[in-house]
């Protein structure tokens, strides 16, 4: 069937899982020859540390210049006799050995540095560092301690090569220095005697709590008792003001000597090996072909899914063991090839409908060869409510009584099954494809039988000739026929495709508001608010409007309702707060006390940075907060802790708030309790029928005496009379809005309205 088929289009792991294969390993040879891989291998290893996280041996301990001992000591560097101190002090602790993890490098004075030279031949037991300073890009210049220093200390070198992170991960094991091998301070310190420069790996599933470590000071004061009695001790800094810190993976920046320490340990578990990726790799990819020649999915499922195991956890005992593993060119291809055949189980699930085994309206627009050919769609329009009274397994013969009658006289038919009772399939276009509709339909007028039981089918067709629009599109278009064939009372209709010029206006409605508020066709109208006690003009409300330069006035509840449902909002209230907050500011700049209401969307309430941009906007334009409110749209969505912790950050701002269309919605005492609003606007549906209705107007009466109880200010909308706007005075509601107080009108219009009424209070 066509929608089994290869097409042109399908990519290559589609047609060729041996393809794929070989892709990925290609892939993954790159991966493991250039290092590319490095990121994901160190924090796999970082995460397999943690599962066989061990104890330090405790025969190293860390003496510590840290933040006390500089405190004590005073201004680092310190002198060269307080070094010797530190040696003498050390050496009669009954330290084993010393070794230095700070360059002795070049003179201070005389009598310091002999001070230091006579501690450690004294002590005997002193290792000094052997560091690289780098002398051009990528190189590296060996430098050991000052000549009067070496002849009773022995020498370890603390250079390292770290990555990217500042993280160490492996050490060598010495270094070439003045003609003869060095080890390096981990290797000294594990008591090894390497013959070789080459690197091991370190072992940081070593527990860095571990490991002692006393203050430099506290052994200046004789304040460590035996704690280094018997072990090898490391002088290093360990203070963010001195540096000498590098990340230590899985634990974060620590002093540079816990890398040493822990190689170190690393040394005295065993001789830490090195594997490499190539092995693990080969082994993997032997699997992944092994996984692949499987016949059944879930057989490939299961190989594959058993070497993806292997290699995330496979290595935990190995590295336990000091047996080092490289996984990440492995794991590349056995996640590649995984996920590619799961993407072509999914695609192949999601090409049949799930009740029939049909293909379904997806295999339908992809079905490229559609493309030249008339599509023609079914509506069984009772088909929810008879399936509804079957059981899930008779839904299956129903679609196939269906599908025969559809497929009489065309048995090899592609017939595709959508949701919902619609069935398509494509014909010639040059056929004369009426008669046969009308011949499908007349089958339909006898009953189909499912479990003995007698059922009549409605159905109406629609047809798509064919175009150059994408199939999708013509599937939309043969499904409107068919909707328009069963209003008009008719067995079939042809797509109709002068109905496409207002339809695409309506589709294109978010994507032409957006440019034409950068066109400046959308503006913002102010409606004026009454003070009802003091008969002044106090504040507006902001309201969008917009003027298309060929359709004229575009109704606002047509596209601000448009623009909440598609997630497209903020745009457009980002405009009117803009255009709303600085028509205020001009207003009170002229002296006057006035307040702009703007709408808010519920939608926005869950948008983060919409507090943060507010702010921006009221210091751009220099406007109190106390004289914005935000008047709550859509009640319904208000229920989310998330919403109610934004209007309490809008309240801390300063900003007031106003619940909306008071009296529809969820607006209960409840709701009111949970809201943090000053301020309460009745809803023009009961305020414009207040007078003939004595229900409305002791709902307006109740809600006016249940908000001044609150301490919320009262607003009444959509006042259009003069003897409304009596009855609202007479019950002491606070503000009016409507008609009868003024229409919405430009900033010009409100800014002449408010000197006219100013120059009229003032004579």
């Amino acid at each position: 069937m066509p929608w089994r088929k290869k097409t042109k289009g399908q990519s290559t792991s589609e047609r060729s899982p041996a393809k794929l294969v070989i892709w990925a390993a290609l892939v993954g040879l790159i991966i493991g020859l250039l290092g590319i891989g490095q990121l994901v291998e160190d924090q796999l290893r970082i995460a397999r540390n943690h599962v066989h996280m061990h104890k330090a041996s405790g025969d190293i301990v860390f003496v510590a210049i840290d933040d006390k001992s500089l405190k004590q000591i005073g201004r680092w560097p310190w002198a060269r006799s307080t070094h010797a101190a530190l040696i003498d002090d050390l050496t009669a602790a009954g330290a084993k050995r010393i070794f230095y993890d700070v360059a002795f490098e070049v003179e201070s004075n005389r009598a310091d540095d002999s001070a230091l030279a006579d501690a450690i031949a004294r002590s005997r037991r002193v290792t000094l560092p052997v560091r690289g300073a780098p002398v051009a890009k990528g190189q590296q210049q060996l430098n050991g301690p000052m000549p009067m220093l070496r002849p009773y200390a022995e020498l370890g070198s603390i250079w390292v090569d770290y990555n990217y992170q500042n993280a160490v991960w492996k050490l060598p094991q010495a270094v070439n220095f003045e003609g003869r091998l060095i080890p390096s301070l981990g290797t000294g310190l594990a008591n090894e005697k390497p013959r070789t420069t080459a690197v091991f790996p370190i072992d940081y599933s070593v527990d860095l709590k571990t490991i002692p470590i006393v203050s430099a000071g506290d052994v200046l004061h004789g304040e460590i008792g035996n704690r280094v009695s018997g072990k090898d001790v490391v002088i290093a800094a360990d203070s963010g003001l001195l540096g000498d810190r590098f990340f230590i993976p899985g634990v974060g920046k620590r002093a540079g000597a816990y890398v040493q320490i822990t190689a170190a340990e690393t040394l005295k578990s065993g001789s830490p090996v090195n594997a490499g990726w190539v092995a693990i790799f080969i082994f993997s990819l032997i699997f992944v072909v092994v996984a692949v020649a499987r016949k059944t999915w879930k057989g490939q499922v299961a190989v594959l899914g058993t070497v993806a195991v292997a290699l995330l956890a496979g290595p935990i005992p190995l590295e336990a063991n000091l047996i080092f593993v490289d996984v990440a060119p492995a794991l590349f291809v056995t996640c590649v090839v995984w996920s590619s055949l799961l993407w072509r189980r999914y695609k192949s699930d999601g090409l049949r409908n799930g009740v029939s085994g049909l293909p379904n309206l997806t295999a339908l627009k992809a079905f490229k060869n559609g493309r030249d050919q008339a599509l023609i769609a079914i509506r069984v329009l009772n088909y929810a409510e008879i399936a509804a009274s079957l059981p899930a397994e008779a839904e299956r013969t129903l679609v196939e009584q269906i599908v025969g009658r559809l497929t009489v006289g065309s048995p090899g038919k592609v017939t595709y099954h959508g949701d919902g009772g619609i069935f398509g399939w494509f014909e010639e276009a040059r056929l004369p494809f009426g008669h046969h509709i009308d011949a499908l339909h007349a089958l339909f007028r006898n009953p189909v039988k499912v479990n003995g039981q007698a059922i009549d089918l409605s159905v109406t067709f629609g047809v798509e000739i064919g175009s150059g629009r994408s199939l999708a599109n013509r599937l939309a278009s043969a499904l409107v026929a068919a909707e328009e064939a069963a209003h008009d009372g008719l067995k079939w209709k042809i797509h109709d495709p002068e109905k496409l010029t207002d339809a695409s206006w309506k589709l294109s409605l978010l994507s032409r508001l957006d440019q034409a508020i950068d066109e400046g066709e959308v503006w913002v109208a102010y409606q004026p608010k009454l003070d009802l006690a003091t008969r002044q003009i106090v504040g507006a409300e902001a309201l969008a409007r917009w003027t298309h330069p060929e359709k004229g006035p575009i109704a606002a509840s047509e596209f601000v309702a448009a623009a909440e449902q598609h997630d497209r909002i903020e745009k457009l209230t980002d405009f009117v707060l803009d255009q709303a907050i600085a028509a205020a500011a001009t207003v009170n700049a002229k002296g006057a006390r006035f307040h702009i209401a703007v709408n808010l969307s519920a939608r926005l309430l869950s948008e983060r940075s919409f507090v943060r941009r507010l702010s921006e906007l009221l210091l751009k334009h220099r406007l109190e907060p106390q004289l914005l409110t935000l008047e709550l749209t859509e009640t319904s969505a208000l229920g989310s802790g998330e919403a109610l912790q934004m209007l309490s950050s809008l309240r801390d701002l300063g900003v007031e708030i106003s619940i909306d269309d008071y009296g529809t919605g969820l607006s209960t005492l409840d709701y009111l309790k949970k809201v943090p609003a000053s301020e309460i606007k009745i809803d023009q549906s009961f305020i414009k029928s207040m007078l003939e209705n004595r229900g409305d107007r002791v709902m307006v009466q109740s809600t006016i005496a249940l908000a001044h109880s609150l301490g919320r200010t009262v607003v009444a909308e959509g006042v259009e009379q003069r003897e409304v706007l009596d009855a609202l005075i007479e019950m002491k509601c606070d503000l009016a809005q409507g008609y009868v107080i003024g229409r919405p009108m430009s900033l010009e219009s409100l800014l002449r309205r408010l000197t006219s009424e100013r120059k009229r209070s003032v004579a």
